[in-house]
């Protein structure tokens, strides 16, 4: 299974909940923070639960301002969550705001074709 099929059928996700109207900026927060291959596989190693950062880094294979750049991104989108224990830190995903950013791309689907007007460009 893909890390995309893994992310994309996780039960870490909360339901779908599809948007009356569209935040677009925060619809682009969202996005952004899961638009970079590297953050990407940091949501997919917390798909199985909480992890200290440390275990991140050796997952990874990144330094830790690397990582940590990567890290804020998705902890300021509210995709994932810290917290502190002694010198270390631990994240984990924010299962209602992955829920919120697949209700989003929900909402994005057309909703009915519409028909082309011819005379609509002369």
């Amino acid at each position: 299974m893909t890390h995309q099929e893994k992310l994309l059928n996780s039960s870490c996700m909360a339901p779908a909940t599809v948007p009356a109207s569209i935040d677009t900026k925060h619809a682009a927060e969202l996005f952004h923070a899961l638009s970079d291959a590297i953050r990407l596989d940091v949501v997919v190693l917390l798909l199985d639960g909480e992890r200290c950062v440390c275990e991140l880094m050796d997952e990874l294979g990144l330094a830790q301002s690397r990582l940590s750049w990567h890290l804020k991104t998705l902890s300021d989108a509210g995709i994932i969550t810290g917290r502190r224990e002694g010198r270390w830190n631990y994240y984990s995903l924010n299962a209602d705001v992955l829920g919120e950013a697949r209700g989003l791309l929900e909402s994005l689907k057309p909703r009915r074709r519409l028909a082309v007007r011819a005379n609509c460009c002369d």
